[in-house]
């Protein structure tokens, strides 16, 4: 199964150098309680309920997680280049380490297609919240090009949402 991205390429973070300002703006996206490791937390969960109901939103909810894995691996990569550790916790700059507790625990079908389109919608808007405050274009470039893999998600979640709702 493939990552559900668009065919484009995401920019390097090779060149980065250190700028602990970017790399902690960039450690809210990467897997505090609504970043992304909560988002493949959330996919995958959801996955197993509707591989035995619908195998093609169980496809489509992997296929977004394994998205949102490379979305992990791109920001983890930047943020050790910029100077800041890829820690998984709540918050930035906190020893409160991540934990589920914002992951949906719907079980029923459209509330988890729901809650995924929720999302989506979310972290939409914290990366525009970080695009209006970064200053460093290079990590700015990165984040773009990950927005445009999220709204991809919302549109395919909404579409099934759409198509689960009419069954």
């Amino acid at each position: 199964m493939k990552p559900l991205v668009l065919d484009l390429p995401y920019p390097s973070a090779d060149e980065l150098t250190t700028d602990v300002r970017s790399g902690n703006i960039l450690s809210f996206a990467y897997a505090t309680l609504k970043g992304e490791l909560a988002a493949v937390l959330q996919y995958v969960y959801h996955h197993f309920y509707f591989d035995n109901i619908e195998k093609e939103i169980a496809d489509a909810l992997m296929s977004v997680a394994f998205a949102e894995m490379k979305h992990i691996d791109i920001l983890g990569k930047a943020m050790l280049k910029l100077g800041v550790s890829p820690r998984y916790v709540q918050c930035p700059n906190t020893n409160a380490f991540f934990n589920t507790s914002q992951v949906s625990k719907a079980t029923s079908p459209a509330k988890m297609l729901m809650d995924d389109v929720q999302s989506e919608l979310n972290a939409i808007a914290d990366y525009q919240k970080m695009l209006f405050v970064l200053k460093n274009e290079q990590v700015a470039a990165i984040i773009q090009r990950i927005l445009l893999d999220e709204q991809l998600h919302l549109e395919t979640f909404k579409n099934l949402l759409e198509k689960y709702s009419k069954n």
